[in-house]
């Protein structure tokens, strides 16, 4: 049990909490407000946004994809530079909060900003970053992780930088009411995978960290669960528990699995499938290929989270896979392309990317990799 811990990113949470910007960057700042695809004009939230910066000066760059591209971030980084911009605002969920770390990271690299993800520069300074949360999936509103897209090569990376820790975020759960019920289930399905890939691994005896996460897990289910009757603390409970999965908390100090991220992230990059949607199609293939190693922690999972009374690996599973079907997900790949040679462009792009051997335990290789896309497409 050996682990440092530091979150810096100052929270603020409910309704009307957007109109605090104005207090959270100082004045002299001139600042970026980052989003996509322009849902924020619509929704209300461009509008209290401008109303908070009514005293600053700031620029606007609007169009970061769901999947957000090194091509498109470029582009910001030279807008960025060019308006000598020193605070950069994230309005939107956490592909635009990604794209707004690669452009936080990239803004002094005088070098390709791609280096970064390929691990080739590690940044030493950053501009300063908050964020406006709209959409509730995956924590980057108080983490260092950001996950990028090359639209040029269909690759999907990921990076850490120690700068990528957001000054603040702003989370009013009002504005998760204007989203799809698609985005909506991403959000359930993705912060559930999050914690899941913390906890489903082997025993360790770290208490906090494994009850914490079955109290996550069993609110998700419950979200998943009454999804259909969404009231004003559905909304609260799924910003908060979203966060809550991947701000650091719950991954202290034990062993972590990611590999249904690692293939995910293959199978987003190649065919524009949604992020949540990869990994609700491989989560519970890997699991029953990889089920004699994680038996244990099933079968505790059965126990603490879903009250099994017939607790066994294979029900634990087809529970697991049941909560997504609930949300309405197609879980075979085939459903979303028609491409013959997935398994074998997924493969071969684990190995480029040096996932040779992943998992808790390093057994994943490309033989079980391609037992799980069998078992998947």
């Amino acid at each position: 049990m050996n682990f440092r811990y530091q979150n810096p990113t100052l929270i603020e949470f409910g309704q009307g909490k957007i109109s605090e910007i104005s207090s959270l960057i100082s004045k002299t700042k001139r600042v970026l407000v980052v989003y996509g695809g322009g849902s924020i004009k619509s929704n209300g939230v461009y509008e209290q946004v401008s109303k908070a910066l009514s005293s600053f000066v700031w620029f606007e760059f609007g169009g970061v994809e769901p999947n957000p591209t090194v091509e498109t971030l470029n582009k910001a980084v030279v807008f960025a530079r060019e308006n000598q911009v020193d605070f950069i605002l994230a309005v939107g969920g956490g592909s635009v909060i990604d794209g707004s770390k690669y452009i936080a990271n990239a803004f002094f690299y005088e070098g390709e900003g791609w280096d970064i993800l390929e691990g080739k520069h590690t940044p030493t300074r950053a501009l300063e970053l908050g964020a406006v949360l709209t959409l509730a999936a995956t924590g980057s509103e108080s983490n260092t992780g950001a996950v990028i897209t090359k639209k040029q090569t269909k690759e999907k990376r990921f990076f850490h930088s120690a700068f990528s820790y957001p000054k603040f975020a702003i989370m009013d759960p009002d504005v998760l009411k204007s989203l799809s019920q698609r985005q909506l289930a991403n959000g359930v399905i993705d912060s559930f995978v999050h914690t899941c890939e913390q906890y489903l691994t082997y025993k360790h005896g770290l208490l906090a960290q494994d009850y914490y996460a079955e109290g996550i897990l069993r609110a998700l289910v419950e979200l998943a669960l009454s999804f259909d009757n969404r009231d004003d603390l559905w909304y609260a409970n799924l910003m908060w528990l979203a966060n809550q999965a991947l701000n650091g908390l719950i991954g202290l100090g034990v062993p972590q699995d990611w590999a249904t991220h690692y293939i995910g992230h293959e199978l987003s990059g190649l065919y524009g499938i949604d992020h949540a949607r990869t990994l609700a199609i491989i989560q519970p293939n890997l699991l029953r290929v990889l089920k004699e190693q994680k038996s244990e922690k099933l079968l505790q999972m059965g126990e603490n989270v879903f009250k099994l009374e017939n607790n066994t690996v294979d029900n634990v599973i087809n529970t697991i896979e049941n909560i997504y079907k609930t949300l309405g997900v197609d879980l075979k790949i085939s459903s979303y392309t028609e491409d013959k040679d997935i398994k074998e462009k997924v493969i071969n792009l684990l190995i480029k990317h040096g996932f040779t051997h992943f998992g808790e335990k390093g057994t994943i290789d490309s033989t079980v990799v391609g037992q799980i896309l069998d078992k998947s497409i």
